[in-house]
């Protein structure tokens, strides 16, 4: 009987096994899907080992495979020009998948942080795009199609993700990336083809996060990391077992502006006036989450603070204010609701609500507030001059309520569940180490589970938007992105795939005059040299006190022009000037561009942008003259000119354009990068 009883459990558990090892596709193969046209396009899977695997392709055309002993099998299968909709079937002896309504048209990878992330519709309302209600009311296409990478992280390479294949139509077009919107869409009207769109990206990620594994360990600053990679891993592991045990709770299958209301993590008693917050743990505010020892942290805290009001304050109507929020908040007044923003987006919208008159009184009272932040730094996070409380009528009766707070975290957020830890024996404070081990912002994690899965697609090139997140490390940086650029490149064994990339926009940084982000920039335009590359220039569109541009049309389109000209062979022009030698000629500097064939131009009305040193290296605004596709500069306080620069701040203009009317790149001709 025993014996039997063994056997029941080996079948059952060879059952299951095999069960596991069925046919199986990664995610980016699925229903309305594109593929690269006029290629070998790898399609790959897992299936039981030995199993031989046949590809047939509705369009004439065959392929097979075999899985290795580990179950994962891979092949090609060869593209006609563009059309469709086609199916394509993948069978086993024991399975068939089939993949309806598949075109074959050209595909491109989008990637980068928040300016490459933000969809069509924006994230109101100070981070919006212009003209994106029209576009969202208008989308019909179904021959543009995109596919968006979920957001995660891995400490090693992943094999799948998740994601799906949409229409673009009015339901799905305003959750896109609005800049890879405008790339297809310009595409498409050229081509005329079917144009699929991968869309890989988060918002707040430095250029590491993005760059292979293999490719990092070449570069001294990373090198100590990778010999640490095993313990962090262990380190992860442990910390991600604790997590579990905790009660799960995953988000409503709602839109994404309602599906983080009211979220319950049987906290409510956090806001209540007399609940014992003796032995919480304290911070100063504003400040953020991460600068605690929680350290990496996603997910909801409370924060706690009585204060002391005195007879000016009693009975009259008030109003709290609590200055910038990340990313959501709901606030209590004496364990009454007043407020709150329970979506994404406002993360950079100032916190203001009223205080009835009945609520407030003479003496002590409580405010708790308990945020939720869903990515990236969080908590009050703005200055302490917007942290207050005030009489609505009279300016004069006004507190401070920055300094010291009383906080607790009651969930985690991850990889979208929230994993709830008890307020009651304060259990968040309990988090073992290991949470900094692994975050969207360590190296190589964002390529190992947001571009591995997607090797190797067939695509036709990338378009790329990131380098805010660098702003201040410009040297480090002029040797990241050549390399990020290579190794994707080597990832899809081909060495000359296009990469066409923005040009981070103005934006205040440290101060509208300061030049740490200009010097990101001239990186980017350094960049220039590694073959095959492209960039879209956003001097003239930017807003230096909005890091996310509402003109993501012109930044889409730009990128389009050099894929256009370059890989289509269409008679375009794609590039504005471009900084390509300076000589000096006693008092004077002769600069001269590319791509100014037809002609340079100064947009009036607008800051004079260029500007001159001698051998003390202090640069002043210089007068200029146009000649043909040169500029001549002078200054009547640089007798003998050394060095040159154009739109070198933070806050810079573009003044200066072709006569095609694309921008010229900021620049410098010194030689070293700080």
């Amino acid at each position: 009987m025993r014996n039997f009883i063994l056997l029941i459990f080996s079948l059952m558990a060879m059952s299951h096994n095999i069960k596991s090892q069925s046919l199986k596709m990664g995610s980016i193969f699925a229903d309305h899907m594109i593929l690269q046209q006029k290629t070998k396009a790898p399609i790959w899977g897992t299936a039981k080992p030995g199993s031989e695997i046949n590809i047939i392709g509705s369009w004439n055309a065959k392929a097979k495979a075999t899985a290795d002993d580990k179950g994962n099998w891979i092949t090609a299968i060869k593209t006609p020009e563009a059309g469709g909709p086609y199916t394509l079937s993948i069978c086993s002896s024991t399975k068939s998948i089939e993949i309806k309504d598949v075109l074959i048209g050209e595909v491109w990878l989008c990637s980068g942080q928040s300016n490459m992330e933000m969809p069509l519709t924006g994230w109101p309302p100070k981070d919006t795009i212009m003209g994106s209600a029209k576009e969202i009311t208008n989308a019909n296409n179904p021959q543009l199609r995109t596919f968006t990478v979920k957001r995660g992280y891995s400490l090693s390479p992943e094999k799948d993700c998740k994601g799906e294949w949409t229409l673009f139509n009015k339901e799905h077009a305003g959750k896109f990336s609005a800049t890879a919107y405008y790339f297809g869409k310009r595409l498409y009207e050229e081509l005329k083809v079917p144009i699929g769109l991968l869309h890989t990206s988060w918002g707040g990620t430095p250029i590491e996060s993005w760059t292979d594994g293999q490719t990092l360990q070449q570069i001294p600053e990373y090198i100590e990391y990778f010999v640490n990679l095993k313990k962090l891993s262990l380190e992860y592991d442990n910390f991600i077992i604790w997590v579990n045990k905790h009660h799960k709770m995953k988000l409503a299958a709602l839109a994404e502006e309602e599906k983080w209301e009211n979220l319950n993590f049987n906290d409510s008693a956090c806001s209540t006036v007399n609940y014992n917050d003796i032995n919480w743990k304290t911070m100063t505010l504003p400040g953020y989450i991460e600068k605690t020892e929680l350290g990496a942290f996603d997910g909801a805290v409370w924060f706690r603070r009585n204060i002391s009001l005195t007879e000016d304050y009693a009975g009259k109507d008030l109003e709290i204010s609590l200055g910038p929020i990340d990313d959501m908040d709901v606030v209590y007044f004496n364990g009454i609701r007043i407020g709150g923003i329970e979506k994404t987006g406002a993360y950079q919208q100032d916190r203001i609500y009223p205080i009835p008159a009945n609520i407030a009184h003479k003496g002590i009272n409580t405010i708790a507030i308990r945020i939720v932040d869903n990515q990236g730094g969080g908590g009050i996070y703005g200055t302490t001059e917007k942290m207050f409380i005030r009489d609505k009528q009279n300016e004069n009766i006004k507190m401070s309520i920055a300094g010291e707070w009383k906080y607790l975290p009651v969930a985690e957020y991850l990889n979208d569940e929230f994993f709830i830890y008890p307020h009651e024996n304060m259990e968040g404070y309990n988090r073992p180490g290991g949470s900094n081990a692994a975050n969207a912002y360590q190296p190589s994690v964002l390529y190992n589970a947001m571009i591995a899965p997607l090797v190797p697609y067939a695509i036709k090139g990338f378009i790329w938007y990131q380098g805010e997140s660098n702003v201040g490390n410009a040297e480090l940086y002029s040797r990241l992105f050549p390399a990020m650029i290579n190794g994707w490149r080597q990832s899809w064994a081909q060495e000359n795939l296009p990469f066409y990339y923005v040009q981070i926009a103005p934006y205040l940084y440290s101060g509208e005059n300061n030049i740490e982000s200009a010097w990101i920039r001239d990186v980017q335009r350094r960049t220039l040299s590694v073959k095959n590359t492209g960039m879209a220039v956003t001097l003239d569109i930017g807003n230096v006190h909005n890091i996310h541009p509402c003109n993501k049309t012109d930044v889409g389109q730009r990128l389009a022009l050099w894929a256009l000209s370059k890989d289509y062979k269409k008679n375009i022009k794609y590039s504005g000037p471009l900084f390509e030698k300076v000589s000096f000629e006693a008092n004077k500097a002769i600069v001269t561009f590319t791509n100014a064939e037809s002609g340079l131009k100064i947009k009036e009305g607008l800051p004079n942008e260029f500007e001159i040193a001698g051998e003390d290296g202090i640069f002043y605004p210089a007068d200029y003259s146009i000649a043909k596709n040169t500029i001549i500069l002078n200054s009547a306080a640089v007798l003998k000119p050394v060095k040159v620069r154009y739109a070198f701040k933070n806050g810079s203009q573009g003044m200066l354009f072709n006569n095609e009317g694309l921008p010229a790149s900021s620049f410098t001709s010194e030689n070293k990068i700080e």
